[in-house]
C-alpha cells in the first residue's frame, strides 16, 4: 500500500503574514483538484514550516513520493544554490523518499501566458 502522492510548494517566507495568502490560496486550489495528494506549503526563510519541517510530517504521514515546485518567478541563487543542497538533506534524512524538484514556476511558458494574459487585462481594465 502506497502511501498518497505529496506535493510541497516551495516559497521564499517574509517577515509580513500577509505575504503567504496567495500561496495558501494556491496550495488550497491544488488540493481542490487533486484530493488524491498532500499538499503543503514550506518556506525558505522567516515562516514556517521550513522544507525540512514539511517533508518530516509527510513522511510521518506515509508519504514517500514527493514533488516539489519552488513558487518563484525566476531562478536566482536561492532556487539554484541552496534548494539543492536542502533536497539533498531531506533524501538523506529520509532513506526510501522520493523527491523529485520541478523548475521554478516562472521557467514554464504555460505560467507566463497567463501572467501576460493578466497583465493584457489589466490593460484594458481602465
Amino acid at each position: 500500500m502506497h502511501g498518497k502522492p505529496g506535493v510541497i510548494l516551495f516559497a521564499h517566507g517574509s517577515r509580513d503574514p500577509r505575504w503567504a495568502e496567495p500561496f495558501t490560496r494556491l496550495r488550497d486550489k491544488l488540493s481542490a483538484q487533486r484530493p488524491d495528494a498532500d499538499v503543503r506549503l514550506a518556506f525558505l526563510e522567516l515562516m514556517t514550516p521550513d522544507l525540512a519541517e514539511a517533508v518530516a510530517g509527510m513522511t510521518l504521514q506515509g508519504v514517500t513520493d514527493i514533488t516539489l515546485v519552488p513558487v518563484f518567478l525566476g531562478q536566482g541563487g536561492h532556487v539554484r544554490r541552496d534548494l539543492p543542497a536542502l533536497a539533498d538533506a531531506c533524501v538523506a534524512a529520509h532513506p526510501g523518499l522520493k523527491l523529485h524538484v520541478s523548475a521554478a514556476i516562472g521557467e514554464d511558458d504555460t505560467v507566463l501566458d497567463a501572467l501576460a494574459e493578466y497583465c493584457g487585462r489589466m490593460m484594458d481594465s481602465h
